[in-house]
């Protein structure tokens, strides 16, 4: 099992900047894959960005490229996302994930794991 704790959320201007953070523990050898996914009310969860943990590879959503950066700290076991010029529509319950197999994984169904989710307001 792999326990994954995020925290960073909280209420911001658009145009501002937020950095969340997930701590995982557990077995977490096992887990190849860490990503963010995120849930506006009334929407399915979505991709945001995903980091294989040995090899440092990212893939974002289009949405975000060039705004958000993910990005882990080994000795830490902690996964970032970093978030730059927030939109309104950026409002949404951010969700990190970690996945046993190892790639650019953009599908929900793909990760093992959940965290309880942090709360990401922006307001316009």
């Amino acid at each position: 099992q792999v326990q994954l704790v995020e925290s960073g959320g909280g209420l911001v201007q658009a145009g501002g900047s937020l950095r969340l953070s997930c701590v995982a523990s557990g077995r977490t050898f096992s887990r190849n894959t860490m990503g963010w996914f995120r849930q506006a009310p009334g929407k399915e969860r979505e991709f945001v960005a995903c980091i294989t943990w040995s090899g440092g590879n990212t893939r974002y959503a289009d949405s975000v490229k060039g705004r958000f950066a993910i990005s882990r700290d080994w000795a830490k076991n902690t996964l970032y996302l970093q978030m730059n010029s927030l939109k309104s529509e950026d409002t949404a319950v951010y969700y990190c994930g970690a996945a046993l197999a190892y790639g650019l994984l953009s599908g929900r169904h793909e990760y093992d794991y959940w965290g309880q989710g942090t709360q990401v307001t922006v307001s316009s």
